[in-house]
């Protein structure tokens, strides 16, 4: 039976003489989410949830994140 919680982890660094993405290019959801104001609230959510392995662990985050959203959806309209 499975654990309870969250599964995500981040990737493990790339072997010796390649580059990490970071390197080669920014991530495309980063680039979509930094257009929204609201990056350094995901990325603190992102990681939260490295360190914890559980959202629910991350509520406080997670309404940050979902806040800011909030007021750049309401800003469009």
């Amino acid at each position: 039976m499975a654990k309870p919680g969250h599964s995500w982890s981040r990737a493990p660094p790339p072997p010796p003489g390649e580059k990490a993405e970071d390197e080669e290019g920014e991530d495309p959801l980063d680039s979509m989410i930094a257009r929204t104001g609201c990056l350094e609230q995901h990325r603190e959510l992102q990681e939260c949830m490295a360190e914890q392995r559980d959202w629910r662990h991350c509520q406080a985050q997670l309404r940050a994140f979902g806040a800011c959203m909030e007021r750049r959806e309401r800003r469009e309209h």
